[in-house]
């Protein structure tokens, strides 16, 4: 792993960056990472050598987290920062602000997203076999190929979705659907990590989830869309239909994003700056640095070799395998149990209640309870099990235990949001949790294209090697929780103790916030 690195795909690739001038590539990180306790050989910051509102090269210092600069900048210090969260009554006003003016956005951007995203399957209950001459098998290389090329911009992603209502056949299906995926990409990683640098560790499970949640919402409202759109009689093939409306929703709610989300919280417009300098002392809290505009070649390495990254990469590839086939596959089945489609349409509605609940539910039970991030995980595959269960087992004429199978299962999304969540509020040091975050997202997307597959044309509408495989996904995702839980908390005890025997403050007033790993930083706790 660590020898991949040393490539000259990656040389050209930072080289190229740094020259276009979109980012600074930190030449002293050669060397992968410093020792424990180390700070990399910086010392805490003195007010005398630097003083406020003088900033001097600040901005070329790699090892400044941008708060840090932020705040000098604009005359503040952390010990007047944390001063402002002494005042509960403000802060709590303070995230009502930010819960109102963030959040909406981004569960409006997740509902539209999964709508869009399963325009697909929407189309395929009407006339979309038929219409675009799709085979199954095709069908299901059109739900893998979203997640072949997440990557862009969501006014883009909107105006492809319509101009997937002017194919007629598998290949302009699967060009608009890669495109699709290309653009959508970023939605999931970048939302965790702005929950990360809004909120504190352990406000941001139940905030995930509250846009994430809006999978379901989604699920909903594109249900009651796709029945309404089934009964226009405009001469337009019912798919098409599909892909226009919900497209031209997406171009609409783009243009509102693009003037109303933040980049950040230093550029945040409609945020004073006493609001801003209280956000970034909550930040402060978290361990886990803000923002920092220079690449780090070792924290790449240190991310790629911690295995608690690894573990999450699994986790999520699993759990998508799960996915790719319950989100493509979930309403033929349902198909298959009534034949009129505008029923099934129907019948769909109640899983994306479901959804809304156990992700929902999986967030706030997260946020709630300390360090109960691992065990969260582990219930919410229990659902996912048992309803799997029943999908292999039960007879075909015993439609009611089907349908709450198939209602069931969904619950495994809520262990995915947490899942998501772990690199953000587990890895310090803005390189390395961008790298684990971007990683894990990775296992997402490589699940989805996958996960479709296991379910065979010629097994539905029962799809035994599809329940199968959701079955043992969940089991070993079950296991990978829990020794992720084992691995963090023996990585505390660790940490404890050399506290305790080395006298390590973890207290320390006006500390300077430097671009640290975890790895680097001994005062940093895992959440469990």
């Amino acid at each position: 792993l660590q020898d991949s690195f040393n490539t000259p795909f990656l040389e050209i690739l930072f080289h190229k960056a740094e020259m276009n001038g979109t980012i600074d590539v930190c030449e002293e990180d050669e060397k992968m990472f410093s020792k424990p306790g180390s700070n990399r050989d910086i010392g805490h910051d003195s007010r005398s050598e630097l003083e406020v509102g003088k900033v001097e090269d600040i901005t070329s210092n790699s090892q400044l987290d941008q708060a840090e600069i932020f705040l000098r900048e604009n005359g503040y210090n952390w010990a007047t920062a944390d001063a402002l969260l002494r005042d509960a009554h403000t802060v709590k006003k303070l995230i009502r602000k930010v819960d109102m003016m963030i959040l909406p956005l981004l569960c409006g951007t997740y509902c539209l997203q999964y709508i869009d995203k399963q325009a697909l399957s929407y189309g395929a209950v009407f006339d979309l076999f038929n219409a675009a001459n799709v085979t199954s098998d095709q069908y299901s290389w059109l739900g893998s190929l979203f997640y072949f090329g997440e990557e862009n911009s969501l006014i883009a992603w909107g105006s492809v979705l319509m101009f997937t209502a002017l194919t007629s056949n598998f290949a302009g299906l699967a060009i608009c659907r890669f495109i699709l995926g290309c653009l959508e990409a970023p939605i999931t990683p970048c939302f965790m990590l702005i929950v990360g640098s809004w909120y504190d560790r352990q406000q941001q499970p139940f905030r995930a989830s509250c846009f994430y949640c809006c999978n379901g919402l989604g699920s909903i409202l594109g249900s009651l869309f796709s029945y309404g759109i089934g009964h226009l009689s405009t001469g337009l093939a019912i798919y098409k239909a599909i892909f226009l409306i919900c497209g031209g929703l997406t171009v609409a709610w783009g243009l509102l994003l693009l003037w109303l989300l933040p980049n950040d919280v230093m550029s945040a417009k409609r945020f004073s700056l006493q609001e801003k300098v209280t956000i970034l002392a909550i930040g402060r809290k978290n361990q886990t640095g803000i923002y920092n505009r220079t690449i780090k070649l070792y924290q790449i390495k240190e991310a790629f070799m911690d295995p608690q990254v690894w573990i999450c990469f699994i986790f999520t590839f699993l759990n998508e395998l799960i996915n790719g086939g319950v989100a493509n596959f979930g309403k033929l089945i349902i198909k298959g149990l009534v034949t009129d489609p505008l029923k099934t349409t129907l019948l769909g509605l109640p899983q994306g209640a479901f959804q809304v609940f156990f992700v929902f539910s999986g967030g706030f039970v997260a946020s709630k309870f300390k360090n109960a991030r691992c065990y969260t995980m582990m219930l919410y595959l229990l659902p996912t099990i048992c309803g799997s269960s029943l999908l292999w087992k039960l007879p075909r004429s015993n439609t009611i235990g089907l349908l709450f199978g198939y209602y069931i299962v969904g619950a495994y999304v809520a262990s995915l949001v947490i899942s998501l969540q772990m690199p953000v509020c587990n890895l310090s040091g803005y390189t390395k949790r961008v790298t684990g975050t971007a990683f894990v997202f990775l296992g997402y997307c490589i699940g989805n294209i996958i996960g479709p597959h296991a379910f065979l044309a010629d097994e539905a509408p029962v799809y035994k090697t599809g329940c199968k495989m959701i079955l043992s996904c969940a089991i070993c995702q079950f296991a990978l929780a829990l020794f992720l839980r084992v691995l963090l908390v023996r990585r505390n005890q660790k940490r404890d103790k050399q506290a305790s025997e080395g006298g390590v403050d973890l207290e320390v007033e006006n500390e300077t916030m430097l671009d640290m790993t975890d790895f680097e930083d001994m005062k940093f706790r895992y959440q469990l």
